[in-house]
């Protein structure tokens, strides 16, 4: 047996090696390829991405095809440079930056060396390619707007940088990816799976023919076609009202979280961000006064005003803190502390009136009451905020949007911090009850509590996603969010909201045969002019839904600069109703003042402090960068 030992040792040896290798070169192929890969030329085939339209089905935004000039850095040899940046109509330093940019990725992969020919571009090139070598045209797909509006929805698509390229290893150097809005949201839908070619060389660098007959090549995918939420026709209306004006338009349909509308102004032709032009115009698009680029309805946080004392409304009646007939007494205002509470109106008000008339004393009485409530303020404000929260307020809300902001429900943390060694009180922070205080919130967080208003108790997250081809939306997207507040609490306060547009604040907005519930908002803001707190005329704000009953649409509208919300925010939310729900608009009169109306000259005082500011944060990095350099300066020394 020992004679039989080794003679089987070897055998069983021999036979793992040839197993092994009988893989290696037959069944995996890798090490092959790799050992080949000087012989051979990797060439990608880049899909069409996939189609976006709006809810009814209409193409808002399709594809158009594009040309690239690719260059494999270690094969250009032996070529007429000049002749090269004549038809390219680039300098011999662009040519030479380019291709060691392209040498740094990789010299033998290929690199984008310019982007997106003109047609007499591509045309020059094309016919004298074969003396240029190393270099060759990509076919891509630009995108082709259906539309000049909803650049915000959309968002765009660009070369991927260098940093991103580090954190995203599917991508390749030129390639496009989708930034802001649909596109970036909807990425990996959107681009589809690009293809990949392996041509064979020979020893003189002549393709031959596919690698090993083609086994290896795959075909480009197509990118899923997608369709969103936005009503097309809604969100053109929209953003022709807001033109000379800024802020933001969130139109939600209650019963399922779907955005009809999302509009924000100042906003820009999404076709400017498509071609060679894409970085001249994008530099032009920001440096316009009021920011386009800044999506107000989802980064914009503001003081909510009058609107939010629908939530101490609701807050009030869980809390058991008031009822439908609770009265509080109102003499154009109250004093508290030593300080009057102004108010537009007198009288002794219930629920109802104080709805419809903005009471500030009724519902900063009712804050009181609730803060009074509980053994101490911390507990009382605790457990407002926690009810606040239920609406999806002080949080990011889970949309599919890539951009937003949380706002803020200040709680006893940030006023024991604040007010340290204070005994403060509900009388400290009673602004909150009316949405002045610390409370700030975004547009489309508004219009959320709004849906949950018209829903009585419940709401869908908000979403702008209704169909991917090939695939099921997020689940999340489904599922009712259901809020602290019992049901029988909203009734009450629906009966107000709707007494609003009959005896209230919004009776000259009232759209024929249509019942709307909604609710005025104005509120303060100030700026710092030339070092001083200086205040700027307040924001216009209106929520609303419609119709009473059974309620297909919530919106939430949010002027700056521009007075009572019933001047400006009120008309164009009762004209966005109007359009949604009868297709036409009757009052023609109020439409013409809404389109024709001009609030440039709000925004005066405004741009001069946000440039004051902007100068002040820039003269503050160069302080930083120089005690930087003094500092490594001084490190050097020593």
């Amino acid at each position: 047996m020992r004679k039989l030992l080794f003679p089987i040792i070897i055998i069983i040896a021999t036979i793992i090696i040839v197993v092994r290798l009988f893989f290696l070169q037959i069944v995996d192929d890798s090490f092959l390829k790799k050992a080949d890969i000087n012989a051979l030329k990797i060439v990608y085939e880049y899909p069409e991405r996939g189609y976006i339209y709006d809810r009814t089905g209409q193409l808002m935004v399709a594809n158009q095809p594009s040309y690239d000039i690719m260059v494999i850095p270690r094969e250009v040899k032996n070529i007429d440079t000049l002749e090269l940046c004549n038809i390219l109509e680039i300098t011999k330093d662009d040519f030479l930056k380019k291709l060691e940019k392209a040498k740094v990725y990789s010299p033998r992969l290929p690199s984008l060396f310019l982007a997106q020919l003109t047609k007499t571009e591509f045309a020059a090139f094309q016919e004298k390619i074969r003396h240029f070598k190393g270099f060759y045209i990509q076919k891509r797909n630009l995108r082709d707007y259906q539309v000049d509006f909803g650049a915000n929805v959309f968002g765009y698509i660009r070369q991927i940088n260098e940093m991103e390229l580090e954190k995203r290893p599917y991508y390749k150097s030129g390639e496009l990816i989708g930034m802001r809005g649909v596109e970036q949201a909807y990425e990996e839908d959107l681009r589809g799976i690009r293809g990949v070619h392996y041509i064979q060389k020979d020893k003189f660098n002549k393709e031959i023919g596919p690698f090993k007959e083609g086994i290896y090549d795959t075909v480009a995918v197509k990118g899923n076609d997608v369709t969103i939420t936005i009503d097309k026709e809604l969100q053109k209306y929209g953003e022709e009202l807001m033109i000379r004006k800024r802020g933001g338009i969130v139109a939600i349909e209650p019963k399922t979280g779907e955005i009809l509308a999302l509009v924000t102004a100042p906003s820009y032709d999404p076709g400017m961000l498509v071609g060679r032009d894409r970085s001249k115009n994008y530099v032009k698009i920001d440096s316009v006064p009021g920011k386009p680029f800044f999506d107000k309805v989802l980064q914009g946080q503001f003081a909510p005003g009058s609107p939010f004392k629908i939530l101490t409304a609701l807050i009030g009646l869980q809390e058991e803190v008031i009822d439908t007939q609770t009265r509080f007494p109102c003499s154009h205002g109250f004093y508290l502390g030593g300080r009057f509470i102004k108010c537009h109106d007198a009288g002794s008000w219930n629920l109802h009136p104080a709805i419809a008339k903005s009471c500030n004393t009724y519902f900063s009485q009712a804050y009181l009451r609730l803060v009074a409530k509980y053994p101490t303020s911390s507990q009382g404000v605790d457990a407002w905020k926690s009810h606040l929260e239920s609406f999806g307020l002080g949080q990011y809300m889970g949309y599919d949007l890539p951009s937003g902001q949380k706002g803020r429900i200040p709680g006893s943390d940030l006023y024991n911090k604040v007010y340290k060694g204070w005994n403060w009180k509900g009388s400290t922070i009673v602004s909150n009850a009316i949405g002045q205080g610390e409370v700030e919130m975004t547009p489309i967080q508004l219009a959320n509590v709004m849906c949950a208003v018209a829903n009585e108790g419940y709401y869908y997250t908000p979403h702008i996603i209704k169909k991917i081809e090939n695939k099921q939306i997020d689940k999340s997207f489904i599922q009712k969010k259901q809020t602290t507040i019992d049901k029988q609490h909203f009734r009450p306060v629906i009966e107000g909201l709707a007494e609003v547009y009959l005896s209230g604040t919004a009776s000259r907005l009232r759209i024929p045969d249509v019942n709307i519930c909604g609710k005025t908002g104005t509120v303060e803001n100030f700026a710092t002019v030339d070092g001083e707190k200086t205040k700027l005329q307040d924001h216009s704000v209106f929520l609303a839904f419609a119709p009473k009953e059974n309620p297909k649409i919530v919106i939430a509208v949010f002027i700056e600069n521009g007075g009572f919300g019933a001047t400006w925010a009120g008309p164009i939310a009762s004209l966005m109703i109007e359009k949604y729900l009868k297709g036409e608009i009757t009052r023609t009169d109020l439409e013409k003042r809404m389109l024709e109306g001009d609030l440039s000259s709000n925004y005066i005082l405004k741009d001069i402090a946000e440039k004051q500011r902007e100068e002040k944060e820039r003269l503050k990095r160069l302080e930083k960068q120089r005690l930087e350099k003094l500092k490594a300066k001084q490190n050097g020394k020593n």
